[in-house]
């Protein structure tokens, strides 16, 4: 991968969501929702406080999180469409 978030940002990029409910119900794509739920593909370094020391992200590379439904921004590397939002708006990571 050749994109490196800076700061407090995280890349992120969405699971697939479900085929079929859990009667056995097949989803169409145009009923389809985007998935909240991703892994970390790249993390930065980490925010800054005002004296410049540097808060550690609690998050890692191939954490499983959930995020908000309309968090991060779209972007395409490599290809392949990927998220990238701050750690902020990461809800939680999935143990």
């Amino acid at each position: 991968m050749a994109f490196k978030p800076l700061h407090d940002r995280v890349l992120v990029r969405r699971v697939q969501g479900e085929e079929k409910t859990k009667g056995g119900l097949i989803i169409p794509d145009s009923a389809k929702e985007k998935p909240a739920e991703g892994e970390i593909v790249s993390c930065g370094e980490g925010a800054r406080k005002d004296s410049g020391e540097l808060i550690a992200m609690a998050v890692k590379t191939g954490d499983r999180v959930l995020f908000g439904k309309w968090s991060g921004t779209e972007v395409t590397v490599d290809g392949e469409e990927l998220l990238i939002m701050k750690e902020s708006d990461i809800l939680g990571v999935i143990a």
